[in-house]
């Protein structure tokens, strides 16, 4: 059986800072397909792209909301990832459950901010808060503390991106 739902477009930021560690956050409560696990339950911002929206726009706008971050500067890209979203037996009327996954364009940014920018518990944009608390790691420990349906997608931009990590 194939699965005929589209993926969801989606933009992920790897934000480093002067050391070389990207920014995470630790997600607090699952949403429906996007669920966490115990001790899975940190990852780097992440977020659907908008209609007609610039990819690089979705990329810091999508910072803003879930972290309060506008000090970034562009680093580079990957090509368009892929990953697939757990079964999901809930209410077909979540807005995530018309697609199968998500189709996600990664961008690095170095963060040029400092740390007291970084608040990610107060909503931006009508968006509730995904994350209650956030740190600093190596890109490489990443796809360590992310869920498994994430992992595949962690490790490459991992590999894109790691000289930037250095």
């Amino acid at each position: 059986m194939t699965n005929e739902k589209p993926y969801r477009p989606n933009v992920g930021i790897a934000l480093f800072n002067t050391e070389g560690r990207v920014l995470i956050g630790h997600r607090f409560k699952g949403d429906g397909p996007e669920i966490i696990l115990p001790g899975l339950d940190w990852q780097m911002p992440q977020g659907g792209v908008d209609e007609g929206e610039d990819l690089r726009d979705a990329a810091m706008r999508e910072l803003w909301e879930e972290t309060s971050v506008t000090s970034a500067s562009y680093l580079g890209e990957t090509d368009w990832l892929t990953y697939e979203f757990p079964p999901y037996d809930g209410p077909q009327t979540h807005r995530l459950a018309k697609f199968r996954g998500q189709r996600q364009k990664w961008f690095a940014l170095r963060f040029t901010g400092n740390d007291d920018e970084i608040d990610p518990l107060t909503p931006r944009n009508n968006q509730p808060a995904e994350f209650d608390a956030w740190r600093w790691e190596r890109l490489d420990r990443v796809p360590d503390v992310v869920v498994p349906f994430r992992r595949e997608v962690y490790r490459a931009v991992a590999q894109q991106f790691a000289a930037f990590g250095n």
